[in-house]
Order: C-alpha cells, then structure tokens, then sequence
C-alpha cells in the first residue's frame, strides 16, 4: 500500500513546504505550519469539449447585468450594483453587523429578482429567523440552509437554482475530500474554487463572509483575496452606532469607496450624508479642532480631527493616532518642528477622527498641523466656520491636491464661510458664497489663521 505523502502548509499565507519551519520565509510568522494531506491533481484533469476560445469582439459585456440591492450606500461601494455571476468577500470584526447587512440584501434580491439562498455554518435556522424578524424580513424566495458540508451545500444550490447565494462563513465549510480541518488553508483554498467555479458557470452571485484576525486582518490565506472578484471590509465598533464599509478590490468599479451605515433596532440604515452626520456635535472656534475635506472614491466627506498636546516628564513621549496613519502624525510633527520650530519633543500628542473614520492619503495634512498648532499654543483658530485642506511637503509647502473643487462645494453646502486650500488648486477656482483663501507655506497659514 503507497504511502500518503504530506505537505506542511503555512496557514497564514498558504506557503508550503515539504518539512516543518519553525518561521514561514514567506510571511515570517512563527508556528504557523500545519501538516496536511498532499492533493493530487490526477484524477481532478478533465477535459470540455465545448470549451473554446471566442473573438472578444463577440463576447457580451456583462456589465449591465447588475442586481439593484436597494441599499445605496452598498450599490456604491460595489461599483452599482451586485454583478451576476460575481464572488465578492466580505470581513470585519464580530458583531459589527455583517450577518444584518448581507440578511437584508438578501431580502432586497429574493423580493425583486428571485430565489436567494443564505448558507450558515455558525447559527440554525431558528437563529437565523429570529434576526430575520427583527429586521421585518418576510420575503419568500429567500431560503436558510444550515450546513457546512461543501458538496451538501452545492447539492441544495443545484436543487434550488437561486440567483444569490451567501456563504456565512468561509471557514466553517469543509470538503470531506480534505482531511484538514474547516478553516485551515487547505479547505478554504477547495472551498472557494467550487463556490468560484460554480458562480462562473451557473451565473450565480456569491457572498462570502470571512473572519478577521485580532489585528483585523482578513484571516486565512491571502490567496482567497486574489480569487474573489471584490473584497469588502465592515469597519466600526460594537459600541458606536455608525459602521463604514469600505472596499479593498474591486474588479467592477472603484476601490476607495466607502459606505456608511448606522446601527438602529430595525438593522443597518443607510447614511446619505455623511459630513452632516460627523459634524453633527462639532463646536467650532475649540483649540485642537478643525474640520478638513477628504475624498472617499467619488464622494467628499467633511470631518472633523481633533488634537491634544501635554507636556509630560516621560523619557519617550506618546504618540496616539486614531483614524490617521501614526507615520504620516510623525512626519507632520518634524516638519513643524524643523521649519516653525515648535517643540513636540517633551510633549504626549493625541490625535483623533471624530466618528470612526480611517483617513488615507495627504488631504488632512494641513488640517493636522492647524490642529497641533492650536492646541500646543492653547489658541483656537480665529477664522469661524472654516476648513482646512491639503497636502505638506518636507520642507513646508502646502502642495495641491486632488478633486478640490468637489471638496470647495461640499464644504459651501455644509454652510462653512472660509477654505483654506493650496494656492494652486485656488488659481482654478471660483467661488463667490465662500471665502476660499489659498497659501503656499506653512508659516503664511499661521499668518492667516492665528
């Protein structure tokens, strides 16, 4: 009798290896090799006869084949819609909602198009119609199946037929075929090719929710990243009522849009306007605040940064950022004190983003520094109702940005009076509402400002 040959497989990044490491060389985790089954792959090539190539000026285009969800805000961050026949990933912590919001698309679906199918390996069916009523889900076509058996789960999707399907979640199913266990990288890996191949070929749209690790990462190999055509991630805490659902990767539309949701007894409500909404409690004219302009994909989004300077007797400073990168705090931090001579050295710096919101890019770069400034000074800022945007090189200019004028027109709907903007983004714009005042330095923003 042949003996069965094992492979040890990373199951943080999928590497494998033909003996145990204690350190993967791929991810550099330790103790993350597992010992597994080799697969063979004799018996699993086949061949279609009625697969061949096709001239790409007679395929049809499938992106008008779109199912219209009814929720907005998860219509944008998809790109307009759920694609047919698409594999998209969803993650975030426990208890965030994702299991709510993915109920109600599934309800939204079955009431408009047809028969939805929600696979869960963690609740039962009794759980899962417990939540159901709660949110006043009551359509027909929309079926529960408990399992976490893959060729079950297949088998019921081949009887049922459903145009949408939702797998909750990818690492409570297992292929009986594998020997590892459910979650390991072995079964994710089989898992998602049949849900994969079976979404391709039958047209049917695919939800697959995933874990995430404590430091909220997506759990499980990165390759089911690569595999899926859209990775989503629901972002918040289970304390604070607004939820942000963000895209990493999307093959149909953009990849910086965002959602926002908030938590109310019925489920998930769309926010339509999210800067009302993160300046709702904003009192203007504080040292350590100022509202700033960003761009999340094609929407602008008015927040406000909030900062707290105290002098401290510890050798190492702290230095606390939440929802702003901690590089891009230390960078501003050197060049206020390089080119304005401000010392932080001796100083704790507390930096937060009201509301939740995780800033990327350099957009709030101007407001940060306006913000350290105000409150390492213990003065506000003496122009009312203004914002601030931009980006700061090393040397302290205040370099252009990116979709200014859409930053400028939100702000003039919000109701602010005064923009301070790079000089050259104000050479293109012309406003007659607000007072839109540009500048080329940091030290001629605290000329104006202070």
């Amino acid at each position: 009798m042949p003996k069965n040959k094992t492979t040890f497989i990373c199951q943080e990044c999928g590497y494998e290896s033909l003996k145990w490491m204690g350190k993967c060389p791929s991810c550099g985790n330790w103790n993350s090799f597992v010992e597994e089954l080799a697969k063979s792959n004799k018996n699993n090539v086949f061949l279609d006869k009625n697969n061949e190539s096709k001239c790409i000026v007679n395929i049809k285009s499938g992106e008008h084949e779109r199912y219209d969800t009814d929720i907005k805000e998860l219509n944008r961050v998809l790109g307009g819609g759920l694609v047919k026949g698409s594999l998209t990933l969803i993650s975030g912590a426990p208890g965030i909602g994702k299991s709510t919001l993915l109920l109600q698309t599934a309800n939204n679906i079955a009431e408009k198009y047809g028969k939805v199918l929600y696979v869960s390996g963690e609740e039962s069916e009794e759980q899962i119609k417990m939540r159901s009523d709660r949110l006043g889900i009551i359509s027909s076509n929309l079926f529960v199946f408990s399992e976490i058996n893959m060729d079950i789960i297949l088998n019921q999707i081949e009887q049922l037929k459903p145009i949408f399907v939702i797998i909750d979640s990818i690492q409570t199913i297992f292929k009986p075929s594998i020997t590892s266990a459910p979650g390991s990288v072995s079964q994710v890996r089989e898992c998602a090719n049949e849900i994969m191949r079976t979404g391709k070929i039958k047209g049917i749209s695919f939800f697959i929710v995933a874990h995430v690790t404590k430091q909220g990462e997506l759990a499980g190999p990165r390759v089911l990243e690569h595999m899926v055509d859209s990775v989503l991630s629901f972002e918040g805490q289970r304390t604070e009522e607004f939820r942000i659902l963000r895209t990493i990767k999307n093959r149909f539309g953009t990849t910086s849009e965002i959602g926002v949701f908030e938590m109310e007894e019925e489920g998930l409500v769309e926010v339509n306007n999210p800067s009302n909404v993160f300046l709702e409690e904003t009192s203007f004219k504080q040292e350590g605040s100022i509202v700033i302009g960003i761009m999340e994909g094609t929407r602008p989004i008015l927040v406000e940064i909030q900062a707290l300077v105290s002098e401290t007797k510890a050798i190492m400073p702290r230095r606390t950022a939440v929802g702003i990168d901690s590089s891009r705090l230390n960078l501003i931090l050197a060049v206020l004190e390089k080119k304005l001579k401000i010392s932080f050295y001796n100083c704790d710096v507390y930096v937060n983003v009201v509301g939740g919101l995780n800033i990327t890019g350099t957009f709030a770069d101007l407001g940060l520094a306006l913000a350290l400034i105000s409150s390492v000074k213990g003065r506000s800022i003496n122009i009312d109702r203004m914002i601030a945007i931009g980006e700061i090189g090393l040397t302290g200019e205040i370099r252009p940005i990116s979709y200014c004028d859409r930053i400028v027109n939100e702000a003039e709907k919000m109701g602010f009076e005064n923009i301070v903007i790079p000089k050259r983004n104000r050479e293109k714009i012309k406003r007659n509402n607000i007072n839109v005042i540009g500048v080329s330095s940091l030290r001629e923003v605290i000329n104006k400002v202070f």
